[in-house]
């Protein structure tokens, strides 16, 4: 035991290559089935309307009181003690002054680029209605305006 594996045993060109082929072959069908029973269950969860992920910890309610806040000439840190996280673990805190931050660079990015997000819910609908999705409307991209 203490001078190593004992010889053969890790072979599959050795006397065990078809019991090593066996149990190789049962690994990747059983690798594939869960493979399979996963994207199953993910496509089952979405026709329901069910997606995974955590609950939001900025709400829209709470992105209009922080923009509204600070038109007013508020900081983010003045602001963060007086939200409420409504749900999930961290119900009735308040979010972090970095989420405060991602949640205003997200809705910058949104009103900065409001024809990629008319277009990804336009291809969302695409996709809802058919399976193979059809190629995209042509949009002009803001360079050429």
């Amino acid at each position: 035991m203490l001078a190593g594996p004992l010889p053969g045993i890790y072979d599959p060109t050795g006397p065990g290559k078809l019991l090593f082929a066996f149990f190789a072959a049962t690994a990747e069908t059983e690798r594939e089935n869960i493979r399979e029973s996963t994207l199953e269950g993910l496509d089952t969860a979405a026709r329901k309307g069910k997606h995974g992920g955590r609950p939001p910890v900025i709400t829209d309610d709470m992105l209009h009181t922080v923009l509204r806040r600070r038109a007013g000439g508020e900081s983010v840190e003045r602001i963060q003690p007086d939200l409420i996280i409504p749900t999930g673990k961290r119900k009735g805190q308040s979010p972090s002054v970095a989420s405060i931050y991602r949640a205003l660079a997200e809705h910058a990015k949104h009103e900065a680029y409001p024809e990629a997000i008319e277009a990804a819910h336009a291809d969302f609908a695409t996709l809802q209605a058919s399976e193979v999705p059809g190629p995209r409307p042509a949009v002009p991209d803001r360079a050429s305006l």
